[in-house]
């Protein structure tokens, strides 16, 4: 990249290769919304039972986001490039170190500790590459960024199902572990943050609101009632879309009566939903405000979950509807909670500003399945979990409405 050209592009056409790559590395991320793919084989190769099949994927979402809280200062110290090849090093270490374990905590040590935070690492580099070169379209461009991770079940659950098919569950570990590491490091080279002064062409700072000019470190942000509005209501969709996506099969089998076979269809076309969720909520933050969308996507995964929990029973057509808005609300929250750290607190510190506000998302995964599975063992049936999603959807919109507005400069 030259001073005045990128990817030998003017950098207003250049920059978009940058969203590109960012997508590319997310699909490859994202492979761990493929996990469940992996869990009946690994009971049936290791002897073990639901619960312990599944830690190994609670242990890399909860890595993941605590690992991504620390790995903000390393993106502004070494850059986008030297952090993201470090976490394609682990993500890949990890995958290959799974597929020679002996048990499943060995397992949960490598690919959940290990690739997890490979995945903390690398996840937040593209995002604050694509913040930077975008000011002018920070929603759309994180959304179309972060929307990989969304598609990436789509591509890899049918790619590890043949592997496994093919090699059995171990090999598909080591074999996926190799081609991440050479894709990921690959797609990691390029990735460079724009000279601290460049702006769009025919775009200036000065005509966007006064808050696009407050610059906040972690520090100040921490001592913001915004920062807590953010994180709260981050954490509360995280919550609502992580749940769905835990128990979308099973409550579509029990409650709307449908069989496996169509179970199994319907997560490909849920991840749809997950993906295109991104870039639409981030076009949204952008025209209406991050506050405005926000309190809209509380409204629709409320109505999603008070429609569900009234009709759904034996309701096909009804599971199918309230399940695509809650996974694309899921998606749609990892575009609004990075384009409103940018937004609220500025593009200056943005890789450290994030990492923390991004914990909201682990805290989400963990609770959600505690709750889920809680409520479920309490009451013998599903329904009953959308009734404090209902609650939890109205108090995010009451939350964002008070408190998730803008700095003054």
């Amino acid at each position: 990249m030259t001073e005045d050209r990128v990817f030998g592009l003017r950098p207003e056409a250049g920059r978009w290769v940058y969203a590109l790559l960012g997508l590319l590395i997310n699909l490859c991320l994202g492979a761990v919304y493929a996990y469940s793919v992996f869990k009946l084989p690994l009971q049936d190769r290791l002897g073990i039972g639901a619960t312990e099949s599944g830690l190994p994927f609670v242990v890399f979402l909860a890595t993941f986001a605590l690992v991504m809280a620390g790995a903000g200062p390393l993106v502004e110290r070494w850059g986008p490039k030297r952090t993201s090849v470090l976490g394609a090093a682990l993500v890949g270490t990890g995958w290959i170190l799974a597929g020679l374990i002996p048990s499943i905590w060995v397992l949960t040590l490598f690919y959940g500790v290990i690739g997890g935070a490979g995945v903390g690492i690398m996840y937040g580099c593209p995002i604050a590459v694509a913040a930077k070169w975008f000011p002018d379209r920070k929603g759309l461009a994180v959304g179309l960024t972060v929307m990989g991770f969304g598609l990436s079940a789509l591509i890899t659950a049918p790619i590890i199902g043949g592997l496994i098919g093919a090699a059995g569950v171990l090999p598909t570990f080591l074999i996926l572990g190799a081609a991440f590491l050479l894709l990921l490091i690959v797609l990691s080279i390029p990735l460079r943050f724009p000279p601290d002064e460049w702006s769009p062409r025919g775009w200036s700072p000065l005509a966007k609101a006064k808050s696009d000019a407050v610059e906040i470190d972690r520090f100040h942000m921490l001592r913001t009632g915004t920062f807590y509005a953010l994180w709260g209501t981050f954490t509360i969709g995280s919550l609502a879309g992580l749940m769905a996506i835990g128990i979308t099969k099973p409550v579509g089998m029990e409650v709307a009566g449908i069989s496996p076979g169509f179970g199994t269809l319907s997560l490909s076309i849920f991840a749809l939903f997950n993906g295109a969720g991104r870039p639409l909520f981030g076009w949204l933050a952008d025209s209406l405000s991050p506050r405005h969308t926000a309190i809209l996507s509380f409204l629709l995964i409320f109505l999603a979950s008070a429609v569900f929990y009234l009709w759904g029973q034996g309701n096909v057509a009804l599971y199918f509807v309230a399940f695509s808005i809650l996974w694309l609300n899921l998606g749609g929250w990892l575009a609004i909670a990075p384009t409103a750290t940018a937004t609220f607190f500025g593009k200056r510190f943005y890789a450290k500003n994030y990492g923390v506000v991004f914990t909201a998302y682990g805290v989400g995964a963990i609770l959600g399945g505690i709750l889920s599975g809680a409520i479920r063992d309490a009451t013998g049936g599903y329904l009953p979990v959308f009734l404090p999603v209902m609650g939890l959807a109205l108090l995010g919109a009451i939350v964002a409405a008070a408190a998730l507005k803008p700095l003054r400069a």
